[in-house]
């Protein structure tokens, strides 16, 4: 496969791009970006409101969460050799397009099956936007000004996820759900016309062969994982069919891994897991994330469903953890300098269990300070243990493997997340069923579990921190800032 960060091998069909050029594709790029991670959040606080108007339960919406960040999943490995193939301008347009267009029949779905479908339709345009725009910056901007460049377009990208909660309960406020999807509307029409004239047409012309059986394998078996823990409580399918399942998915990741020894050009090269922090960190990621992945699902809808907060009131309340996340991340390096990966990621990963098993303490009579100092807790250590296991898992992979392992990480990063909602899906569903007498509105206990279960899972991970050695002390080397934190 092709390494798509790799500038040198690349042409482009325009001239060299004026001062003003690269300034205008910078903010092409940057909001691309701040669309793509805005709607992985904006719809938390509004999936109840969705689920009145589709006539659905809030309780059976995560579909419409993961639909999105499972298909996004799928498209990472993709998306950089089609960029290879065809040409960064040509792959941005057509993922803004799609992710246009797609935001306007979000906004139209009348069914459930169909806003997931076309969540599905713009994960596959989100999916491309922010590998493919750093890729067109990498190829664009001399390399003494790479490091400025895509920090200016990270910083969309961090606010995002972090103001999608606030930003979907004001627009259901004041106006209804479907402006979450509509907002991207005339963004995605601005940006397609400055794509097309101000975006260079670079591309590899000797692009490698595509390693399709290796994609399709990876494919099925992130699929079959997801439908076996979400598939139960979506279409009721029998257990045997979930057994059925999780063996496919196995196979499938057996079979990659017998495949990629084979293969000369991997998608994903295993010799990545022979560098130890990489692969401690990418365990770290997968299991951590499930429960990281799962808070920002079930924390508005605890709000809205179960203590009767408005979708405005529930997206204001994720403002502490917006806050405390980014004030807390000053004190990562620092913390492992202090006192090594390996100690800072065993304590933190138990604090954020600790933390988030503590939501099953929430009630109704909860005074609001202490329900506010709670959630900037979970926000100021969960933001922690992001920094600190992204930076272990990237700080030795070498120039050679930079770009399959940044592709690989985001992946996990991607697939962690939309298995965390589908787990919390699961588990809401499965308590609900099981506890006399709960329904949607009066659903408590079975949030309570839920918060129980996801909290024992993401502290019960810390064990694969245990592998570290502590004398694992140094800054992480400065890596791509744009990736997702």
């Amino acid at each position: 496969m092709s390494t798509p960060t790799s500038p040198a091998p690349a042409s482009s069909t325009s001239s060299t791009p004026s001062p003003r050029s690269l300034t205008v594709m910078l903010w092409v790029v940057a909001t691309g970006f701040f669309m793509q991670t805005l709607d992985s959040t904006i719809v938390n606080t509004a999936l109840p409101a969705m689920a009145t108007s589709l006539g659905e339960l809030p309780l059976r919406m995560q579909s419409v969460v993961i639909a999105y960040s499972l298909t996004m999943a799928v498209m990472i490995p993709v998306s950089g050799w089609l960029a290879d193939k065809l040409g960064t301008r040509r792959v941005f347009f057509s993922a803004i397009l799609v992710f246009a267009v797609a935001s306007l029949l979000c906004a139209n779905a009348h069914t459930l099956n169909q806003l997931v479908v076309f969540r599905v339709m713009q994960g596959v345009g989100g999916a491309m936007l922010l590998p493919v725009g750093r890729l067109a910056v990498l190829r664009t901007f001399p390399a003494e000004r790479y490091l400025p460049a895509l920090s200016f377009v990270a910083i969309p990208g961090l606010i995002g996820p972090l103001i999608g909660p606030t930003l979907g309960g004001w627009l259901v406020k004041i106006a209804s759900w479907h402006w979450i999807f509509l907002i991207n509307v005339p963004v995605g029409i601005i940006g397609c016309i400055a794509t097309f004239i101000f975006m260079p047409d670079s591309r590899n012309e000797h692009v490698g062969k595509f390693d399709m059986k290796g994609y399709l394998l990876l494919i099925v078996g992130m699929v079959a994982i997801s439908f076996a823990l979400d598939g139960r409580t979506e279409f009721g399918i029998q257990h045997a069919t979930v057994l059925v399942l999780l063996i496919l998915s196995l196979a499938c990741f057996v079979a990659y891994g017998l495949h990629a020894v084979r293969e000369p050009s991997p998608i994903f090269s295993l010799d990545l897991f022979k560098i130890h922090t990489f692969s401690v960190g990418l365990l770290g990621n997968l299991f951590a994330r499930i429960g990281s992945g799962a808070m920002p699902y079930l924390i508005p809808l605890l709000l809205q469903v179960s203590l009767g907060y408005s979708a405005f009131e529930a997206g204001m309340m994720m403002l502490p953890v917006a806050a405390a996340g980014m004030a807390s991340k000053r004190l990562v390096t620092q913390l492992i300098i202090k006192y090594s990966y390996r100690r800072v990621l065993i304590i933190n990963t138990v604090l954020v269990g600790l933390t988030m098993a503590s939501f099953a303490l929430t009630s109704a009579n909860q005074p609001l300070w202490l329900r506010l100092v709670q959630l900037a807790f979970f926000g100021g250590v969960n933001s922690i243990q992001f920094t600190a296991m992204n930076t272990l898992t990237l700080k030795d992979l070498g120039t050679g493997g930079a770009s399959s392992g940044n592709s690989l990480f985001s992946l996990v990063q991607m697939l962690s997340m939309s298995l965390g909602v589908t787990v919390a899906g699961a588990l809401l569903a499965t308590f609900t069923g099981l506890l006399p007498r709960v329904t949607a509105a009066n659903s408590l206990p079975a949030f309570h579990a839920t918060f129980l279960c996801v909290g024992i899972i993401t502290a019960g991970s810390s064990w694969i921190f245990a592998q570290l050695s502590p004398d694992i002390r140094t800054p992480a080397k400065k890596t791509d800032p744009s990736e997702r934190t």
